[in-house]
């Protein structure tokens, strides 16, 4: 790849996904935009180029966003758009969609109900590695918690510690408790599920997992390294004695002899050491001090009263004379004194000199829980990254499928064209043995090769990963050809796709790589229509409008996917739109808000940072000062303009970075964009940079709730209040509360915490929050006329959302046109208004609500209630074909539990037996205890044999 923008772009890419590893074309001659204004030569646009420029020249790539750049020098002159953009637009001609490093399938319903089975029905000691596959395909998906759910279920059905350690410190890292400050790696969530200890106990024991974490019931005494020593009791009956060196080390013949065969040989076989009271043992390899411990085992069974170093001697003497419990007792003994990376590095070399399986295992662990920093230790790379690492680990049983895809999909997050990512992932080959696990392993490889520019071996891995049945890996075997000059070819491999299983939208998303013209925007078309989540046809149509100089039409189609799927390089794109059209604000917003959801991100062909830009913008837009920002805020969170905050709270922060409770905010607004990662990073930083006890309680209980640990967050929730009492610690607590199905006791306990939140200090905002919430449970307990105040209150606070509660109220009272008016009027406020449209249809006759509907899914494809509906007045028609098909356009690019169910429920109506259990086995895949998929399922496998009945 060239580094000199100013030169022929070749091979580049567009930014597909957040992690930013792919990047734009650049057309370095691109037209300035007609609309351009005129600059002096030393106005404001030509420092902006100057500074770019300086920029490039003294760092052609800054990966770091801690830098600080000085701002250019404010002037009131006026701005050339084309000098902001020296480096021109993407070119259409140069733009191509990243390909998934994910399992991707034709018939996705069909794999997951395959999965389904699997898990029914395979032996509960297999039930794991099932559980491992389903996070394999979940980890696609746009939902985390749904991986995250599965990958507990394959934890809590581990049998070995080995598997048990992996997958525990997977758990911890899907939390990147890493990033939190002053927790350990050893550090856990109070269950045995994460627990270290427990880990190490083998067995298969599902039910326990969930039990308080063995930590807490370990006793002190076994903890504390201070333990008193054991002295030689006077009553022992000495008979014998081993001498090393000059000293002698009394001992009793029958307990030393109960310590293996080859000691009871040596002292009662007929050997010439039988009849000596002394023997010598010098030879042995053994020091007085060790010794003496294996007498005092032999006697007390315990190892506590020994150092490390001793208990390092028992265990080789133990292998040298097979002693299997001394063994045993040794390698759990030292497993459990691991404690940190100095610890794991030295003992895990005696560990496999030794042949100690646990000792190694939490010698693992702590690498394990250590990562992402570990990965940077030279150690670590090689035990993991080595051929010769993975023979040594897999001598003990340590060397799995399991270890090797957690460490490379962590590589390929980090940098996927590395070294390190591509060992890791000839390991994972190197380990794989069912069908799936050689699927990804090769998959991934492939993916990896391609990033590295090395199509031949790129070309390979997805010609193996097909071979073994994974279909979406011909795209890779295509776009490998098409890299190494072979277009045709490349079409020719898509083509058969497209007719020879039901087309799905990456399928057309791929040809239109290899065609043009009219072709290629047809085939680009028929992606977003079966396909609306795909980002790659928007912005390829955005930059053709670009090109054309038609800037609002190209901002307009990338407000298309950005409504309802935000990505960081819809924004950057949308960024350099913006800036043609001299929208400086609008380019700013975008950049603000993109480096919230990655703050390292690289623009202009990843060689300028997102925070040297924001700089360099700043200066041609009004300045807010801190209490201006604070307005600002309040007026975009009240106008539901979710990116516009963003943006204000990023502005905020570069001012106040310290403030934990512009981070929570920033958390919420993610949550509410479904950038659940960003919203985690965020929510870590607020607990990292909270000022008082109380309040870090509340983020790590909110923390807790996130990754699906309620109990827990209830207790945070409570001890913070136990200190102070605020807002958001009563807050938490009903929200936690909340989060099931109340019976009226918990309800007025619920109504009763979020009345003394409202007592306690904090902004409009949330109080407004507080306030809605209210009234959803008020109507819960129908008590609609309280609801009712508590919406009419969070609107006199501008919370706009609180309109559809309002609505909700009218329409339980009856006044279904009162409703519909409530409904408009959020529509009219709020910048993402899919949801209100999709609310409003309540409250219409079919007619409008079908209107409504329909603009709903237009803003927002992804929501699932108006396919739901359309469906169910088809099938009230009668038009059964016409109602599969409206559930099913949505399932193919989203596999939603609702949608499979009701498609089920259909097929089960239309007496389609097979296709009703096959949608049921997929949605219990999604969702195993959703009850009444549960209960149709059953109803379908007795239909299909009746003589189960």
């Amino acid at each position: 790849m060239q580094h000199n923008l100013f030169t022929t772009m070749r091979n580049l890419k567009l930014i597909e996904g957040c992690k930013g590893t792919q990047v734009y074309a650049l057309n370095p001659s691109a037209p300035p935009p007609a609309s351009g204004g005129a600059g002096s030569g030393g106005g404001v646009g030509d420092k902006f180029l100057q500074h770019l420029q300086d920029h490039l020249r003294v760092n052609s790539i800054r990966s770091k966003s801690s830098r600080t750049y000085p701002p250019p020098t404010q002037t009131n002159a006026v701005v050339m758009p084309n000098s902001l953009l020296p480096y021109g637009l993407p070119v259409t001609d140069l733009l191509e969609p990243q390909i998934d490093p994910c399992l991707k399938f034709v018939d996705f319903v069909e794999k997951l109900a395959e999965v389904y089975r699997r898990i029914e029905n395979c032996p509960q000691f297999e039930k794991s590695g099932a559980y491992l596959e389903q996070c394999a395909i979940f980890r696609g998906l746009s939902d985390p918690k749904i991986f995250r759910r599965s990958l507990r279920s394959a934890r809590q059905h581990a049998v070995d510690a080995h598997t048990k350690v992996v997958l525990a410190s997977w758990l911890r890292f899907e939390r990147r408790e890493d990033e939190l400050i002053g927790t350990t790696s050893m550090d856990c969530c109070g269950r045995n599920l994460e627990c270290p200890r427990a880990t190490l106990v083998p067995g298969y024991d599902p039910e326990s997992v969930y039990d308080p974490c063995v930590c807490s019931k370990t006793p002190k005494a076994e903890l504390n390294d201070d333990v008193p020593e054991c002295s030689t009791s006077d009553e022992e009956d000495y008979d014998m004695s081993f001498c090393i060196g000059d000293d002698e080390v009394r001992c009793v013949r029958f307990k030393i002899a109960s310590l293996s065969r080859p000691f009871k040989a040596m002292l009662y076989g007929g050997f010439r050491e039988t009849k000596r009271e002394t023997i010598n043992f010098t030879q042995n390899g053994i020091s007085v001090e060790g010794m003496r411990a294996a007498e005092i085992f032999s006697r007390t069974k315990r190892l506590d009263m020994f150092p490390p170093n001793v208990v390092l001697e028992l265990l080789k003497l133990a292998n040298r004379f097979c002693c299997d419990e001394l063994r045993s007792a040794c390698d759990s003994h030292l497993a459990h004194r691991v404690s940190n990376l100095d610890d794991a590095m030295l003992l895990i070399e005696y560990g496999l000199e030794e042949s100690s399986y646990l000792l190694v295992a939490a010698c693992l662990q702590v690498f394990l829980r250590e990562l992402p920093s570990s990965m940077h230790n030279p150690n670590v790379l090689k035990i993991f990254c080595s051929l010769e690492g993975r023979e040594r680990l897999a001598s003990l049983g340590h060397a799995s499928f399991t270890l090797y895809f957690f460490l490379s999909q962590i590589a390929m997050e980090d940098d996927i064209k590395s070294n390190t990512t591509v060992m890791l992932l000839e390991r994972m080959v190197e380990c794989a043995a069912d069908t799936w696990q050689k699927q990804l392993a090769y998959h991934q490889l492939g993916v990896a090769m391609l990033e590295r520019k090395e199509f031949k071996d790129a070309q390979r891995w997805f010609d193996a990963a097909v071979e073994t049945g994974h279909v979406y890996s011909l795209v890779g075997v295509a776009r490998s050809k098409f890299k190494r000059g072979h277009r045709f070819s490349a079409y020719k491999m898509i083509n058969p796709l497209i007719s020879g299983y039901v087309p799905t939208g990456w399928m057309y998303q791929e040809r239109s790589l290899y065609c043009s013209g009219k072709e290629k925007l047809v085939d680009l078309d028929t992606a977003t229509e079966l396909d609306p989540t795909l980002t790659f046809p928007y912005k390829y149509r955005a930059v053709a409008m670009a090109e054309e100089n038609q800037y609002g039409a190209a901002i307009a189609e990338l407000n298309k996917i950005i409504g309802f799927k935000v990505s960081p390089d819809c924004l950057e794109m949308r960024a350099w739109i913006s800036i043609s059209m001299e929208d400086y604000e609008g380019a700013l917003r975008d950049i603000r808000a993109l480096l919230t959801l990655e703050p390292n991100f690289l623009m202009f062909n990843r060689k300028i940072h997102g925070d040297h830009m924001v700089e360099l913008l700043r200066p041609l837009v009004q300045q807010w000062s801190q209490a201006d920002c604070w307005m600002q805020l309040y007026d975009r969170w009240s106008s539901v303009d979710d990116i516009g905050s963003l943006a204000v709270v990023h502005h905020m922060l570069s001012n106040d970075p310290g403030k934990s409770l512009l981070r929570f905010r920033q958390s919420l607004l993610l949550l509410r964009l479904n950038c659940q990662k960003a919203a985690m990073r965020s929510l870590r930083l607020a607990r990292n940079h909270s000022k008082s006890e109380n309040e870090r309680l509340v983020y790590e209980g909110w923390i807790l709730y996130d990754t699906g640990h309620r109990e827990e967050a209830l207790a945070k929730a409570e001890e913070s209040i136990s200190i102070q009492r605020s807002f958001e610690a009563f807050f938490l607590k009903a929200y936690a509360l909340a989060d099931s199905t109340l019976d009226p006791k918990s309800s007025k306990y619920v109504i009763q915490l979020l009345e003394e939140a409202l007592r306690c200090p904090s902004d409009g905002l949330r109080k407004g929050q507080a306030l809605n919430n209210l009234g959803s449970v008020y109507v819960d307990c129908d008590k609609l006329d309280l609801a009712a105040d508590c919406y009419m209150n969070a609107l006199n606070i501008k919370h706009t959302r609180a309109h559809q509660g309002l609505a909700r109220v009218y329409h339980l009272k009856n006044q279904m046109k009162v409703a519909y008016d409530e409904m408009t009027k959020l529509i009219e406020k709020a910048q993402n208004n899919a949801s209100a449209y999709e609310k409003r249809s309540e409250y219409c006759d079919r007619e409008m609500a079908q209107s409504d509907l329909s603009m709903a899914t237009q803003l927002d494809p992804l929501r699932t209630y108006p396919y739901r509906y359309r469906a169910a007045v088809l099938m009230d028609d009668h038009k059964e074909a016409e109602a599969i098909a409206e559930l099913s356009r949505a399932i193919a690019f989203k596999p939603d539990l609702q949608l499979l169910h009701l498609r089920a429920a259909f097929y089960d109506s239309m007496g389609e037996c097979t296709a009703a259990r096959r949608d049921c086995e997929a949605a219990l895949c999604v969702d195993p205890g959703h009850a009444d998929t549960v209960e149709l399922y059953h109803k379908a496998i007795k239909q299909r044999n009746p003589e189960q009945k």
